[in-house]
């Protein structure tokens, strides 16, 4: 009954309605949840260099700022997790403050299913102050499927946003494809790129300048089971992208 539900769950939100992950936590997920009784701690440091420069629906302009977010995640079960966020900006003018909260359980595939595919599936609820984000009650849903095939790793999360406050309430589900890959250049090292995106709703998509594309440059480390580190620079591809980033996850797991 649970494989049978999981897969629908997945099927539904993968092609019902479908903004792009914003710059608090840039990251594409893997499948696997954190071990059944184990906690993952987390810090996610991303600087903007070159971003928005003026206020927009009532948002702070990204320029020059850095965004600090904490992420705790713990594994409950072998195929489910709980994480909550802690999303901080540091920045001049004003913009130094706490900016709010995220929960978010996962389910995944349990191994024995022995899928040819890692697949997951999460559900992220929280708020975030007006001042950071016009919408700001959202839900995010995003379905996660990755594979290994020797030294490479390809992961696709075909993530889905709902706004319940803000610009964008009415605007139905807006659809953020984000993409890795990644080639295993030592058993510490690996190197590859990070897409993300957001094109709008179905059927009501944006124009190509009106929405996101961003790709970065990424790198993992693997120096130990315990701890993890990723970090890359992205570029923006269009003119409602912030131009360049600097992101740096560093997680230990206990």
């Amino acid at each position: 009954m649970l494989k049978k539900l999981l897969l629908i769950t997945l099927l539904l939100a993968v092609f019902g309605k479908l903004k792009a992950q914003d710059n608090y936590e840039i990251q594409v997920y893997g499948s696997e949840t954190v071990e059944k009784g184990h906690t993952m701690l987390e810090l996610h440091s991303n600087y903007t260099f070159n971003g928005t420069k003026t206020v927009t629906d009532g948002e702070f302009p990204t320029n020059h700022i850095l965004h600090e977010t904490i992420e705790i995640t713990h594994g409950w079960t072998p195929w489910f997790e709980t994480g909550f966020y802690i999303f901080n900006a540091i920045g001049s003018d004003g913009r130094t403050n706490y900016v709010g909260s995220h929960i978010r359980p996962r389910v995944a595939a349990p191994e024995d299913w022995k899928w040819p595919v890692g697949v997951s599936i999460s559900f992220e609820f929280g708020f975030q102050k007006k001042e950071y984000s016009a919408n700001t009650s959202t839900l995010e849903i995003r379905p996660i499927v990755d594979k290994k095939w020797g030294k490479f790793y390809m992961a696709f999360n075909p993530t889905l946003e709902q706004s319940f406050v803000g610009p964008d309430a009415h605007a139905g589900m807006i659809f953020s494809p984000n993409l890795k890959g990644s080639y295993d250049v030592s058993k510490v090292v690996a190197l590859g790129f990070e897409y993300y995106g957001s094109t709008g709703p179905f059927f009501h998509y944006y124009t190509l300048q009106q929405q996101e594309h961003q790709l970065f440059a990424a790198v993992d480390l693997t120096t130990s089971p315990n701890w993890e580190f990723n970090g890359g620079f992205g570029f923006g591809l269009t003119n409602s992208t912030d131009k360049s980033i600097v992101k740096i996850i560093i997680g230990r797991r206990f």
